[in-house]
């Protein structure tokens, strides 16, 4: 967490692999995530599931097929696909949804599609940047909660915020950047 411009997204983007690495180490389950070839990127970012302020929906696609799309990308049976996407649509509250576009939907609902399509892989770690900060304060509390309901299937989510009050009654752990340096702990 940390105000606009601390380096947030920056430290998102660098555990992605959107941008370089270079100076430290950063492991993912075990990986030094800096030491993985541009070739093996999209390898490694199965394991991550990324959600983003802008939603990053694409629009001529229902809501059923934004989500089901890192499925289609592994090659994931259209069974197996249609199982997943209705069952994760269900959990994040779009069951009645499923087939609307995403200019039929509200700011929080096309937030719970671009989280949707981050679980739905069962990734390892979970990106959020700034999930929360188009949306009104209800609705930001909801998508927390979809956000936690992740680290219970095990799991990591790491989310940027300039928001302290939104998440600091949720007790979890806070790291907070200032002009791209640690401040806290």
């Amino acid at each position: 967490m940390g105000p606009t411009g601390a380096g947030k997204s920056t430290v998102l983007r660098a555990i992605y692999r959107d941008i370089s690495i270079t100076d430290g180490t950063l492991l993912i389950n075990g990986e030094d995530v800096g030491k993985i070839r541009r070739r093996h990127v999209p390898r490694f970012r199965r394991k991550i599931g990324m959600v983003f302020q802008d939603y990053r929906l694409i629009p001529d696609r229902t809501v059923f097929e934004n989500i089901a799309l890192p499925l289609h990308i592994e090659g994931v049976s259209k069974k197996h696909i249609k199982d997943k996407v209705y069952d994760i649509g269900e959990k994040v509250g779009l069951k009645k949804r499923i087939n609307n576009y995403p200019s039929q939907l509200s700011g929080g609902e096309k937030q719970r599609v671009s989280i949707a399509r981050a679980l739905v892989k069962e990734p390892l770690v979970i990106l959020a940047d700034e999930p929360t900060g188009n949306l009104d304060p209800n609705v930001s509390d909801e998508i927390l909660d979809l956000l936690e309901i992740a680290t219970e299937s095990g799991a990591a989510v790491l989310m940027s915020t300039h928001n302290f009050p939104l998440v600091q009654p949720r007790r979890k752990r806070f790291i907070e950047l200032n002009e791209g340096r640690l401040v806290t702990q």
